[in-house]
Protein backbone atom coordinates (compact mmCIF):
# COMPACT_ATOMS: atom_id res chain seq x y z
CA UNK A 1 0.00 0.00 0.00
CA UNK A 2 1.39 3.38 -1.08
CA UNK A 3 0.23 6.61 0.55
CA UNK A 4 -0.07 10.03 -1.10
CA UNK A 5 -1.62 13.40 -0.30
CA UNK A 6 -3.84 13.09 -3.38
CA UNK A 7 -4.53 10.54 -6.11
CA UNK A 8 -5.59 11.90 -9.49
CA UNK A 9 -7.46 9.58 -11.83
CA UNK A 10 -6.80 10.54 -15.46
CA UNK A 11 -3.71 11.90 -17.20
CA UNK A 12 -5.45 14.24 -19.58
CA UNK A 13 -5.55 18.04 -19.61
CA UNK A 14 -7.33 18.52 -16.28
CA UNK A 15 -5.58 15.70 -14.42
CA UNK A 16 -2.05 16.66 -15.45
CA UNK A 17 -2.58 20.34 -14.73
CA UNK A 18 -4.06 19.56 -11.31
CA UNK A 19 -1.03 17.39 -10.54
CA UNK A 20 1.36 20.20 -11.42
CA UNK A 21 -0.56 22.77 -9.41
CA UNK A 22 -0.80 20.47 -6.38
CA UNK A 23 2.93 19.78 -6.65
CA UNK A 24 3.60 23.52 -6.55
CA UNK A 25 1.88 23.48 -3.18
CA UNK A 26 4.11 20.68 -1.92
CA UNK A 27 1.59 17.88 -2.19
CA UNK A 28 2.65 14.29 -2.90
CA UNK A 29 0.51 13.23 -5.85
CA UNK A 30 0.00 10.08 -7.93
CA UNK A 31 -1.62 10.28 -11.38
CA UNK A 32 -3.17 7.07 -12.71
CA UNK A 33 -4.28 6.41 -16.28
CA UNK A 34 -5.07 3.17 -18.09
CA UNK A 35 -3.61 4.56 -21.34
CA UNK A 36 0.11 4.16 -21.94
CA UNK A 37 0.53 7.68 -23.34
CA UNK A 38 -0.57 10.77 -21.47
CA UNK A 39 -2.60 13.59 -22.98
CA UNK A 40 -3.77 11.78 -26.12
CA UNK A 41 -6.81 14.01 -26.57
CA UNK A 42 -4.55 17.06 -26.40
CA UNK A 43 -2.27 15.64 -29.12
CA UNK A 44 -5.10 15.27 -31.65
CA UNK A 45 -6.85 18.53 -30.81
CA UNK A 46 -6.95 21.57 -33.07
CA UNK A 47 -5.71 19.63 -36.07
CA UNK A 48 -2.62 18.65 -34.09
CA UNK A 49 -1.92 22.21 -32.94
CA UNK A 50 -4.14 22.37 -29.84
CA UNK A 51 -6.59 25.25 -29.45
CA UNK A 52 -5.49 25.52 -25.82
CA UNK A 53 -7.75 28.39 -24.71
CA UNK A 54 -9.98 31.21 -25.87
CA UNK A 55 -9.53 34.84 -24.81
CA UNK A 56 -13.30 35.34 -25.13
CA UNK A 57 -14.01 32.83 -22.37
CA UNK A 58 -17.14 33.76 -20.41
CA UNK A 59 -19.75 31.72 -18.52
CA UNK A 60 -22.29 32.08 -21.35
CA UNK A 61 -20.00 29.99 -23.59
CA UNK A 62 -20.70 26.89 -21.48
CA UNK A 63 -23.67 24.55 -21.19
CA UNK A 64 -24.70 23.14 -17.81
CA UNK A 65 -27.83 22.42 -15.83
CA UNK A 66 -26.46 25.18 -13.58
CA UNK A 67 -24.96 27.84 -15.89
CA UNK A 68 -23.51 29.76 -12.92
CA UNK A 69 -21.46 26.87 -11.55
CA UNK A 70 -18.38 27.54 -13.70
CA UNK A 71 -18.15 31.25 -12.87
CA UNK A 72 -15.93 30.95 -9.79
CA UNK A 73 -13.28 28.70 -11.35
CA UNK A 74 -13.21 30.62 -14.65
CA UNK A 75 -12.70 33.93 -12.84
CA UNK A 76 -9.99 32.62 -10.54
CA UNK A 77 -7.88 31.05 -13.29
CA UNK A 78 -8.35 32.83 -16.61
CA UNK A 79 -7.18 32.33 -20.19
CA UNK A 80 -4.48 34.94 -19.56
CA UNK A 81 -3.24 32.91 -16.61
CA UNK A 82 -2.79 29.79 -18.73
CA UNK A 83 -1.31 31.83 -21.57
CA UNK A 84 1.33 33.05 -19.12
CA UNK A 85 2.30 29.41 -18.48
CA UNK A 86 2.51 28.79 -22.23
CA UNK A 87 4.74 31.81 -22.78
CA UNK A 88 6.89 30.94 -19.77
CA UNK A 89 7.52 27.57 -21.42
CA UNK A 90 8.64 29.30 -24.62
CA UNK A 91 5.76 27.90 -26.69
CA UNK A 92 4.96 30.10 -29.70
CA UNK A 93 1.26 30.68 -30.24
CA UNK A 94 -1.07 32.36 -32.67
CA UNK A 95 -4.53 33.88 -32.31
CA UNK A 96 -7.22 32.93 -34.79
CA UNK A 97 -10.83 34.04 -35.07
CA UNK A 98 -12.82 34.95 -31.97
CA UNK A 99 -9.93 34.74 -29.52
CA UNK A 100 -8.92 31.15 -30.27
CA UNK A 101 -5.28 30.51 -29.31
CA UNK A 102 -3.30 27.72 -31.00
CA UNK A 103 0.26 26.47 -30.78
CA UNK A 104 2.32 27.56 -33.77
CA UNK A 105 4.03 24.20 -33.46
CA UNK A 106 2.57 20.88 -32.36
CA UNK A 107 0.00 20.09 -29.68
CA UNK A 108 2.59 17.83 -28.07
CA UNK A 109 4.19 21.03 -26.73
CA UNK A 110 1.21 21.46 -24.39
CA UNK A 111 1.48 17.83 -23.30
CA UNK A 112 5.18 18.36 -22.56
CA UNK A 113 4.39 21.55 -20.59
CA UNK A 114 1.91 19.65 -18.43
CA UNK A 115 4.22 16.68 -17.95
CA UNK A 116 7.10 18.92 -16.89
CA UNK A 117 4.83 20.68 -14.43
CA UNK A 118 3.64 17.43 -12.90
CA UNK A 119 7.11 15.95 -12.67
CA UNK A 120 8.60 19.18 -11.26
CA UNK A 121 6.13 18.88 -8.41
CA UNK A 122 7.20 15.29 -7.78
CA UNK A 123 4.04 13.64 -9.11
CA UNK A 124 4.25 9.93 -9.78
CA UNK A 125 2.79 9.20 -13.24
CA UNK A 126 1.34 5.69 -13.43
CA UNK A 127 0.37 5.05 -17.05
CA UNK A 128 -0.87 1.75 -18.43
CA UNK A 129 -2.51 1.18 -15.06
CA UNK A 130 -6.12 0.02 -14.91
CA UNK A 131 -8.31 1.27 -12.07
CA UNK A 132 -10.22 -1.57 -10.42
CA UNK A 133 -12.16 0.54 -7.94
CA UNK A 134 -12.25 3.42 -5.47
CA UNK A 135 -13.46 2.95 -1.90
CA UNK A 136 -13.46 4.80 1.41
CA UNK A 137 -11.50 3.52 4.42
CA UNK A 138 -12.13 5.87 7.31
CA UNK A 139 -10.44 9.20 6.60
CA UNK A 140 -8.67 7.79 3.52
CA UNK A 141 -9.66 6.72 0.03
CA UNK A 142 -8.31 3.50 -1.38
CA UNK A 143 -7.69 3.17 -5.11
CA UNK A 144 -7.17 -0.40 -6.28
CA UNK A 145 -5.36 -0.94 -9.60
CA UNK A 146 -3.83 -3.82 -11.52
CA UNK A 147 -0.45 -2.54 -10.26
CA UNK A 148 -1.39 -2.49 -6.58
CA UNK A 149 -3.33 -0.23 -4.21
CA UNK A 150 -2.83 3.40 -3.16
CA UNK A 151 -4.31 5.51 -0.38
CA UNK A 152 -4.85 9.23 0.08
CA UNK A 153 -7.16 11.60 1.93
CA UNK A 154 -8.18 13.10 -1.42
CA UNK A 155 -9.05 11.65 -4.81
CA UNK A 156 -9.53 13.76 -7.94
CA UNK A 157 -11.57 12.25 -10.77
CA UNK A 158 -10.30 13.72 -14.05
CA UNK A 159 -11.15 10.81 -16.32
CA UNK A 160 -12.94 12.83 -18.99
CA UNK A 161 -16.10 11.70 -20.77
CA UNK A 162 -17.06 9.10 -23.34
CA UNK A 163 -15.95 10.97 -26.46
CA UNK A 164 -13.43 9.37 -28.85
CA UNK A 165 -13.22 5.87 -27.34
CA UNK A 166 -10.49 4.87 -29.80
CA UNK A 167 -8.02 6.88 -27.72
CA UNK A 168 -9.19 5.26 -24.52
CA UNK A 169 -12.21 7.28 -23.34
CA UNK A 170 -14.50 5.41 -20.95
CA UNK A 171 -17.30 6.24 -18.56
CA UNK A 172 -15.39 5.24 -15.43
CA UNK A 173 -15.66 8.71 -13.89
CA UNK A 174 -19.44 8.50 -13.99
CA UNK A 175 -19.37 5.04 -12.39
CA UNK A 176 -17.18 6.34 -9.57
CA UNK A 177 -19.61 9.19 -8.97
CA UNK A 178 -22.54 6.78 -8.84
CA UNK A 179 -20.65 4.44 -6.49
CA UNK A 180 -20.44 7.32 -4.02
CA UNK A 181 -24.09 8.27 -4.49
CA UNK A 182 -23.55 11.42 -6.58
CA UNK A 183 -26.19 12.35 -9.18
CA UNK A 184 -25.47 12.59 -12.90
CA UNK A 185 -27.14 14.63 -15.60
CA UNK A 186 -27.89 12.89 -18.89
CA UNK A 187 -24.84 12.47 -21.08
CA UNK A 188 -24.71 12.69 -24.87
CA UNK A 189 -22.17 13.34 -27.63
CA UNK A 190 -21.49 17.06 -28.24
CA UNK A 191 -19.50 19.07 -30.75
CA UNK A 192 -20.28 16.28 -33.21
CA UNK A 193 -21.42 16.02 -36.87
CA UNK A 194 -25.15 15.46 -37.44
CA UNK A 195 -26.61 12.71 -39.61
CA UNK A 196 -29.73 12.52 -41.79
CA UNK A 197 -32.23 9.94 -43.00
CA UNK A 198 -31.91 8.44 -46.48
CA UNK A 199 -34.48 10.73 -48.12
CA UNK A 200 -32.70 13.84 -46.85
CA UNK A 201 -29.31 12.43 -47.80
CA UNK A 202 -30.51 11.80 -51.35
CA UNK A 203 -31.25 15.51 -51.66
CA UNK A 204 -27.95 16.56 -50.10
CA UNK A 205 -25.71 13.88 -51.67
CA UNK A 206 -24.48 16.03 -54.61
CA UNK A 207 -23.02 18.50 -52.10
CA UNK A 208 -20.79 16.02 -50.23
CA UNK A 209 -17.42 17.67 -49.66
CA UNK A 210 -18.72 21.22 -50.22
CA UNK A 211 -18.13 23.81 -47.49
CA UNK A 212 -20.05 27.08 -47.34
CA UNK A 213 -20.47 29.97 -44.89
CA UNK A 214 -23.75 29.67 -43.01
CA UNK A 215 -25.68 30.77 -39.97
CA UNK A 216 -27.11 27.77 -38.15
CA UNK A 217 -29.47 27.56 -35.21
CA UNK A 218 -31.27 24.78 -33.35
CA UNK A 219 -34.65 25.15 -31.68
CA UNK A 220 -32.84 26.25 -28.51
CA UNK A 221 -29.59 28.10 -27.95
CA UNK A 222 -27.78 30.74 -30.02
CA UNK A 223 -27.16 30.84 -33.76
CA UNK A 224 -23.62 30.26 -35.00
CA UNK A 225 -22.29 32.05 -38.10
CA UNK A 226 -19.48 29.74 -39.18
CA UNK A 227 -18.84 27.37 -42.10
CA UNK A 228 -20.72 24.12 -42.57
CA UNK A 229 -19.51 21.07 -44.48
CA UNK A 230 -21.80 18.70 -46.37
CA UNK A 231 -20.76 15.06 -45.90
CA UNK A 232 -21.91 11.70 -47.25
CA UNK A 233 -23.76 11.14 -43.94
CA UNK A 234 -25.06 14.62 -43.20
CA UNK A 235 -23.52 17.88 -42.02
CA UNK A 236 -20.32 18.83 -40.23
CA UNK A 237 -18.16 21.96 -39.94
CA UNK A 238 -17.81 24.44 -37.06
CA UNK A 239 -21.40 25.77 -37.11
CA UNK A 240 -22.87 22.27 -37.04
CA UNK A 241 -20.55 21.12 -34.24
CA UNK A 242 -21.61 24.14 -32.18
CA UNK A 243 -25.31 23.57 -32.78
CA UNK A 244 -25.04 19.85 -31.99
CA UNK A 245 -24.66 20.70 -28.30
CA UNK A 246 -28.12 22.31 -28.35
CA UNK A 247 -29.94 20.07 -30.84
CA UNK A 248 -32.22 17.28 -29.60
CA UNK A 249 -33.70 14.33 -31.48
CA UNK A 250 -36.86 15.18 -33.40
CA UNK A 251 -35.99 18.87 -33.71
CA UNK A 252 -34.99 20.87 -36.76
CA UNK A 253 -31.95 23.00 -37.36
CA UNK A 254 -32.19 26.05 -39.60
CA UNK A 255 -29.24 26.60 -41.93
CA UNK A 256 -29.14 30.04 -43.56
CA UNK A 257 -26.87 29.52 -46.57
CA UNK A 258 -26.62 33.23 -47.29
CA UNK A 259 -25.74 34.73 -43.91
CA UNK A 260 -25.29 38.44 -43.48
CA UNK A 261 -26.68 39.37 -46.88
CA UNK A 262 -30.05 39.91 -48.56
CA UNK A 263 -30.02 37.35 -51.36
CA UNK A 264 -33.12 38.81 -52.97
CA UNK A 265 -31.58 42.30 -53.07
CA UNK A 266 -28.34 40.95 -54.56
CA UNK A 267 -30.28 39.17 -57.31
CA UNK A 268 -32.37 42.27 -58.02
CA UNK A 269 -29.15 44.22 -58.48
CA UNK A 270 -27.91 41.58 -60.92
CA UNK A 271 -31.23 41.70 -62.75
CA UNK A 272 -30.67 45.38 -63.46
CA UNK A 273 -27.13 44.92 -64.76
CA UNK A 274 -27.17 41.41 -66.26
CA UNK A 275 -30.77 40.36 -66.79
CA UNK A 276 -29.98 37.96 -69.64
CA UNK A 277 -27.93 35.63 -67.42
CA UNK A 278 -29.52 32.36 -66.40
CA UNK A 279 -30.93 32.24 -62.89
CA UNK A 280 -28.64 29.35 -61.93
CA UNK A 281 -25.54 31.23 -63.08
CA UNK A 282 -26.65 34.39 -61.28
CA UNK A 283 -27.07 32.50 -58.02
CA UNK A 284 -23.76 30.68 -58.50
CA UNK A 285 -22.04 34.07 -58.36
CA UNK A 286 -23.26 34.38 -54.77
CA UNK A 287 -22.65 30.84 -53.44
CA UNK A 288 -21.03 27.57 -54.57
CA UNK A 289 -22.65 26.18 -57.71
CA UNK A 290 -23.83 22.95 -56.10
CA UNK A 291 -25.35 24.84 -53.18
CA UNK A 292 -27.07 27.17 -55.66
CA UNK A 293 -28.58 24.12 -57.34
CA UNK A 294 -29.97 22.86 -54.03
CA UNK A 295 -31.48 26.25 -53.20
CA UNK A 296 -33.08 26.54 -56.66
CA UNK A 297 -34.57 23.06 -56.39
CA UNK A 298 -35.94 23.89 -52.93
CA UNK A 299 -37.55 27.03 -54.34
CA UNK A 300 -38.97 25.14 -57.33
CA UNK A 301 -37.33 27.48 -59.85
CA UNK A 302 -35.80 26.66 -63.23
CA UNK A 303 -32.03 27.33 -63.20
CA UNK A 304 -32.02 27.91 -66.97
CA UNK A 305 -34.64 30.67 -66.83
CA UNK A 306 -33.47 34.22 -67.47
CA UNK A 307 -32.92 36.35 -64.40
CA UNK A 308 -34.75 39.20 -66.11
CA UNK A 309 -37.91 37.10 -66.25
CA UNK A 310 -38.02 36.58 -62.47
CA UNK A 311 -40.31 38.87 -60.53
CA UNK A 312 -39.67 40.09 -57.04
CA UNK A 313 -41.91 37.39 -55.58
CA UNK A 314 -39.81 34.65 -57.23
CA UNK A 315 -36.58 36.19 -55.94
CA UNK A 316 -38.05 36.48 -52.46
CA UNK A 317 -39.03 32.80 -52.64
CA UNK A 318 -35.49 31.94 -53.67
CA UNK A 319 -34.06 33.90 -50.75
CA UNK A 320 -36.43 32.13 -48.36
CA UNK A 321 -35.30 28.76 -49.76
CA UNK A 322 -31.71 29.59 -48.79
CA UNK A 323 -32.84 29.49 -45.18
CA UNK A 324 -33.26 25.73 -45.02
CA UNK A 325 -35.00 23.76 -42.29
CA UNK A 326 -33.22 20.43 -41.88
CA UNK A 327 -34.18 17.57 -39.59
CA UNK A 328 -31.23 15.42 -38.45
CA UNK A 329 -32.00 11.93 -37.20
CA UNK A 330 -28.88 11.57 -35.07
CA UNK A 331 -25.19 12.31 -34.75
CA UNK A 332 -21.92 10.53 -35.47
CA UNK A 333 -21.87 9.65 -31.78
CA UNK A 334 -19.00 9.43 -29.33
CA UNK A 335 -16.75 8.04 -32.07
CA UNK A 336 -16.15 11.56 -33.41
CA UNK A 337 -17.63 13.80 -30.69
CA UNK A 338 -15.09 16.24 -29.33
CA UNK A 339 -16.67 16.28 -25.87
CA UNK A 340 -19.39 14.72 -23.74
CA UNK A 341 -22.34 16.90 -22.77
CA UNK A 342 -23.60 16.38 -19.21
CA UNK A 343 -21.90 14.47 -16.42
CA UNK A 344 -21.54 14.79 -12.66
CA UNK A 345 -24.33 17.09 -11.48
CA UNK A 346 -22.86 20.41 -10.39
CA UNK A 347 -25.45 20.70 -7.61
CA UNK A 348 -23.46 17.98 -5.86
CA UNK A 349 -20.15 19.88 -6.11
CA UNK A 350 -18.59 22.94 -4.47
CA UNK A 351 -17.86 25.44 -7.25
CA UNK A 352 -14.72 26.76 -5.51
CA UNK A 353 -13.02 23.41 -4.87
CA UNK A 354 -14.79 20.91 -7.19
CA UNK A 355 -15.29 18.78 -4.09
CA UNK A 356 -18.35 16.58 -3.63
CA UNK A 357 -20.47 18.16 -0.92
CA UNK A 358 -21.57 14.80 0.46
CA UNK A 359 -18.18 13.07 0.13
CA UNK A 360 -15.40 15.27 1.56
CA UNK A 361 -12.08 14.68 -0.18
CA UNK A 362 -13.60 13.48 -3.49
CA UNK A 363 -13.22 15.98 -6.34
CA UNK A 364 -14.36 16.01 -9.99
CA UNK A 365 -12.77 18.23 -12.65
CA UNK A 366 -12.78 18.76 -16.40
CA UNK A 367 -15.06 17.00 -18.87
CA UNK A 368 -16.50 14.51 -16.36
CA UNK A 369 -18.41 17.42 -14.78
CA UNK A 370 -21.66 18.78 -16.28
CA UNK A 371 -19.91 21.80 -17.80
CA UNK A 372 -19.45 21.76 -21.58
CA UNK A 373 -17.92 24.58 -23.58
CA UNK A 374 -18.43 25.78 -27.13
CA UNK A 375 -16.01 24.83 -29.86
CA UNK A 376 -12.88 26.97 -29.88
CA UNK A 377 -10.72 26.30 -26.82
CA UNK A 378 -13.40 26.71 -24.16
CA UNK A 379 -13.29 23.10 -22.97
CA UNK A 380 -9.53 23.25 -22.47
CA UNK A 381 -9.97 26.43 -20.45
CA UNK A 382 -12.53 24.66 -18.27
CA UNK A 383 -9.97 21.89 -17.75
CA UNK A 384 -7.32 24.40 -16.62
CA UNK A 385 -9.69 26.47 -14.47
CA UNK A 386 -11.40 23.55 -12.72
CA UNK A 387 -8.06 21.81 -12.16
CA UNK A 388 -6.48 24.93 -10.68
CA UNK A 389 -9.45 25.52 -8.36
CA UNK A 390 -9.33 21.93 -7.19
CA UNK A 391 -5.55 21.96 -6.65
CA UNK A 392 -5.84 24.87 -4.22
CA UNK A 393 -7.85 22.57 -1.95
CA UNK A 394 -5.54 19.54 -2.11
Amino acid sequence: MQDFDAIILGAGAAGLFAAGEAGRRGRAVAVIDHARRIGEKIRISGGGRCNFTNLSTAPDRFLSANPRFAISALRRFTPRDFLARVEEAGIAWTEKAAGQLFCEGKASQIVALLQRGAEAGGARLMTGTAIAGVSREGALFRVDTDQGSLRAPRVVVATGGKSIPKIGATGIGYRIAEDFGLPLTDTRPALVPLTFAEQELARLAPLAGVAVPARVAAARGPAFAEPILFTHRGLSGPAILQVSSYWREGEEVIADLDPGRSLAEALRAQRQSAGKVQLGNALARLMPEKVAGLVLASAGLDPTARLADQGNAALDRLAAAARMPLRPVGSEGYRTAEVTLGGVDTDALDGRTMEAKAVPGLHFIGEVVDVTGWLGGYNFQWAWSSAWACAQAL
